[in-house]
This record gives structure tokens, sequence and C-alpha cells, in this order.
């Protein structure tokens, strides 16, 4: 009997410290709490409609996600929902009807796909009775347009071979953040998703929650905010990116775009950046293959560790005499067809700024 009484003891001792253990390495993230949202409607423009709720949608993301509640990450993403929606949780786009038409017959004809065989298509019945082609006549909203595809291609004969592609809408929510990367970042996603991620970021609290994770949820060295608004609208790194491309520019000789893109994802040719990267391949005692792995990991924050990134700003700057800077707001053109003014990725990056600038109280934590 003493025995087996040891051997349970020694379970329990083991099980308990399994458990200690685990809690020492996995505290538990904050719960959302009424002295957050406070502060987050504090911090809201006057006006938005429940703004109570907002706050919620807000304070779960940041809890959710383990980012502090400070008042610069809240204003941050107040300033990007202000920019993008208004704190409209579907906006209205002018003239979306024409336009999803349009971009509808740009793509077919890309894929060689004949008008005759769009328009059978659209005059199909929809579940809701009407066709296709009047349900688009109709669309206000980017999540009806998405929802009105996502149903034609799944209803329509061959539909996912044909039309699999034709989903005109790759941002949505009101902070306008990429359904592709809400459907790679999903693995903590607090709420039960109905239906889809896709759905989810078309809702407030899964519009949150990712436009959050995309502006907030990455490590950066920035010592200015801007430079993590221009990221969200050209993506993670863009701006440190940017600063790279005018160092290897300095350091090759070789006139670069300041786009932020630093290889030709999905091709397997070198790009402009990583031709310039080559040519100075002697002086950075690296090879062609080390560069190119290591310009891969420009999506990431260790890139900025590697040899290659810190071997090039040693030799740009022994050419231009001074240091340089380390994040530039990258020169793109915002291209989309709802996009009808000449807008670039720095507007963006400045106007969210000014938004935020507002938010902010004087002496805030």
């Amino acid at each position: 009997m003493d025995f087996y009484k040891r051997l349970r003891d020694s379970a329990a001792i083991l099980l308990l410290s399994v458990l200690l253990a685990s809690c020492a390495t996995q505290p538990e993230r904050r719960p959302p709490s009424a002295a957050v949202q406070n502060k987050i409607v504090r911090l809201m423009p006057s006006g938005v409609t429940d703004a109570r709720g907002w706050a919620a949608d807000i304070d779960t993301a940041l809890a959710a996600q383990d980012i502090p509640a400070t008042t610069q990450n809240i204003c941050a993403i107040v300033a990007v929902t202000e920019q993008e929606s208004g704190f409209k949780p579907h906006p209205a786009v002018p003239g979306l009807a024409k336009i999803a038409r349009r971009e509808l017959e740009r793509r077919a004809a890309a894929r060689h796909i004949p008008a005759f065989v769009v328009d059978a298509a659209l005059a199909l019945q929809s579940p809701d009775g009407r066709s296709y082609r009047e349900r688009l006549k109709d669309v206000r909203t980017e999540a009806e347009l998405s929802a009105l595809f996502q149903d034609f291609i799944g209803m329509v004969p061959l539909g996912k071979r044909l039309f699999s592609s034709f989903n005109p809408v790759d941002t949505g929510g009101p902070m306008q953040v990429s359904i592709a990367f809400a459907e790679a970042h999903d693995q903590d996603y607090p709420y039960p998703v109905e239906g889809s991620i896709r759905n989810e970021v078309f809702s407030r609290r899964g519009g949150m929650y990712f436009g959050i994770a995309h502006l907030l949820g990455y490590p950066t060295h920035y010592h200015r905010i801007i430079y993590r608004f221009a990221d969200f609208n050209a993506g993670w790194y863009a701006s440190r990116n940017a600063a790279l491309q005018n160092a290897i520019s300095v350091a090759s000789g070789m006139p670069l775009a300041l786009d932020g893109d630093l290889v030709l994802y999905g091709s397997d040719e070198p790009g402009a950046t990583e031709r310039a990267v080559r040519s100075l391949r002697d002086k950075l005692d690296l090879t062609n293959e080390q560069i190119h792995e290591t310009l891969e990991q420009g999506e990431t924050y260790e890139f900025q560790a590697s040899p290659l990134y810190k071997r090039i700003y040693e030799l740009a700057e022994r050419i231009a005499g001074q240091p340089l800077p380390r994040a530039v707001l990258p020169g793109i053109k915002l291209e989309s067809p709802k996009i009808t003014h000449n807008l670039t990725t720095a507007w963006f990056a400045k106007r969210v700024s000014e938004r935020f600038w507002r938010c902010m109280p004087p002496a805030s934590s």
C-alpha cells in the first residue's frame, strides 16, 4: 500500500509541477475591461454611432492579441478607422455597381472568357430570386458586393473553374484590411467564425480585429509612427525596405523605385533591387543564392539583423559620408478600381498621421 500511495503522491506532484510550469510560461492575457473601453470612447471622434460597441470590439481585439491599450495604440487605430471608413461598419462606395461591372469584364477578358459567357451567368437567378445582374446593379457596399460574388462563384455552372478569382473585393471592413492577410492570421481569432474569415472581415468585430493585427501586430524599430501607417497601406516593413532600397541605390549607383519590394515574389527572375544587390556581391562577400535567400526574408523583423542589411548600410554610408535613414515613406501609387484620384502611400500615411495627432492628448501615454 505504501508503494502505491507514494506512486500516487509522486504523480500528483508531477502534475502540479507541470501545471505550475504551464502557468509560468503562458501568462493569462488581460480580459476586456470597462476602464479601457471608457478610454477608447474618450479618444474617438465625437458623433460616432454606437461608440460603446466600437470600443468593446477594439478592446477585445487588443486583449486577444496582447497589444497594450496605450493612448498611442488606441489613437493609431482610431486614425486609420476614421480615414478608411469614418467609423461606418459598411461604408457605401459611390458608383460601386459600375466599378464592379467594369472590373468583372476586365478580369473575364484577361482570362479569355467571352463576354456572352459572363452575360449568361449574370442572367441566372440567384438564391434571393433576383438575377445576379439585378443584384449587381443594386450593390452599395463592399460587403454586399463580396457576398454577391461568393454566391455567384458557388452557384453558377462551372463557377469555381471560370470565376474563382473574380471577386474584386480583396479588402474590407471598417479598417479596409486585406482579406488574404486575415485568412493567414486567424489562429487566435477570439470569435466563432460565421461562414468564413472573409465574412468575418466584413463584420465590425472581425474588421477591427484583423485591421488592428495588421496595424499593430508586428514589431518595428520605427521612431515615427507615420511609417507604421505607411506599412498598413503598403505591407509590413515596406518603409524599412524602401529605406534599404535607397541605401542600395547609393551603394550600387543604380536608381531604384523605393517601393519596399525587395524581390519579385512568384518569379524566379531577380528584380531591379536584387540585381543591384548582386552587383555588390563581392563587396558584401555574399553569393547570389545568399542574397536571394536573405532578401526573401524582407517581410520579417529579423531581416534587419542580417549581414546583407548591415553591410549595405556600411557601404552606402561610406559613399554618402553621412548616416542614411532607416525608414522612408514608400513611393507607391495606389491602384484600385475604387480609386479615381492620383493617390500614393505617402499621401495615405500623412493623412492618417494628421488624424493621429488630433487624437493624441498632451502628455499622453
